[in-house]
């Protein structure tokens, strides 16, 4: 697999486990602290009328905890600049309005975390921009959904919750070929296993909350960009809309980015445990994991990620009813929403995560069932599954 997320391109000279520790993360001045301060301030002494001290002002503009933490984002993926938010959705938020006009056209997944299908479907839409659904595993599909008003071209990869693999690099030409951006949520994956810049994507979305974040204690978004001037427009926007990551948040994602490299190899592999018992087990119809080689995106994720990631989705036999049953059988599983953290999570997306897409053409199965793999012993996660499926 790719060892591209080490390359000098990116980080320097340094590999990304050091990236992860020290980007960003410069002594404080003052007292030597090794950990950046949380900054829990609102305003700042200026030095005259106009004379910002460090450049900071107001803590919605700049806040030297968010600073820090932006400065290790745009490191970590390669990028330019990093912009931290209140949540993933309020970064896409501010994205969205400051690439679109009334009149564009977005080609968006059809596979997508349901919170951003809601927002172009019930929000962005009533903006007068329009959207489009495309198979995004198939360059062909994308090329095949666009106009000539399409803007921007949305990807996840892997994406949520069918955990489908889309050749960055590919669809990155088709933007370039149709004079649009490409978005690439990197969530699931992290900077750790893949950096979608790298690959020809223009923007990186992250809900912090998930693997950034690690320990299901924050709600956090992220913008990391390769075009300093687009980086200089989402701050505009940014500060003048408002959903900023505060302080306390920021230096919690800033803590749990340390140990995302040791985090993620033990997802991965813990994840590769789970997906060859499942792809074995009697009651389970369908795996879906791109480390398996019978995924039908193993080739492309392994040549564009570093390992295969902490998320795995099943369906199982007996239709709904047995799916949410298995949900509800789980012990060491906890049944709830989000995923990434160190705890291993499990929940039905049909009626979960996912209920704001049904009736559209990103309605998941109904017997699926979706796992985020945490970092607990590997035997003991086994034994829950299997008791759970009975």
């Amino acid at each position: 697999m790719s060892d591209s997320h080490n390359s000098q391109n990116a980080h320097g000279d340094h590999g990304f486990e050091t990236v992860a520790i020290h980007a960003g993360n410069t002594a404080d001045p003052l007292t030597g602290a090794v950990v950046p301060p949380i900054y829990q301030v609102s305003t700042y002494k200026q030095d005259g009328v106009g004379g910002l001290r460090g450049g900071y002002e107001y803590s919605r503009s700049a806040n030297p905890t968010r600073t820090a933490l932006e400065e290790n984002l745009a490191a970590l993926e390669g990028g330019r600049r990093g912009l931290a938010f209140a949540s993933g959705l309020a970064a896409e938020d501010c994205l969205l309005r400051t690439l679109l006009s009334p009149g564009d056209h977005v080609v968006i997944p059809n596979d997508a975390y349901g919170g951003t299908f809601r927002l172009f479907a019930k929000v962005v839409s009533r903006w007068g921009v329009e959207w489009s659904v495309a198979d995004t595993s198939d360059p062909a599909s994308v090329r095949a959904a666009l106009t000539s008003k399409t803007k921007v071209i949305w990807v996840e990869t892997p994406s949520n919750p069918l955990l489908g693999i889309t050749d960055i690099a590919a669809v990155a030409q088709v933007a370039r070929d149709a004079g649009a951006r490409l978005v690439v949520d990197n969530t699931f994956a992290s900077p750790y296993l893949q950096q979608p810049l790298a690959l020809g994507a223009d923007v990186v979305v992250h809900s912090l909350t998930k693997y950034m974040g690690g320990h299901s204690d924050v709600v956090g978004g992220a913008l990391i960009v390769a075009d300093p001037a687009l980086g200089d427009e989402l701050a505009y926007h940014q500060n003048a809309m408002g959903a900023v990551a505060g302080p306390m948040d920021a230096w919690l994602v800033l803590r749990g980015i340390k140990t995302l490299p040791v985090r993620m190899d033990r997802h991965s592999e813990n994840a590769t445990k789970v997906a060859d018992m499942l792809s074995r087990h009697a009651r389970v119809t369908r795996i879906l994991y791109p480390g398996l080689p019978e995924h039908p995106g193993h080739e492309i994720a392994a040549k564009q990620m570093k390992a295969f990631g902490g998320m795995v989705s099943f369906q199982v036999e007996g239709g709904e009813e047995a799916a949410v049953a298995v949900c509800d059988r789980a012990k060491l599983f906890t049944l709830g929403e989000s995923l990434g953290g160190v705890e291993s999570l499990i929940e039905h997306p049909g009626r979960m995560t996912h209920a704001s897409v049904a009736g559209s053409a990103l309605e998941v199965p109904a017997d699926l069932v979706r796992l985020s793999v945490g970092i607990e012993s590997a035997d003991d996660l086994l034994a829950d599954l299997q008791q759970a499926l009975g």
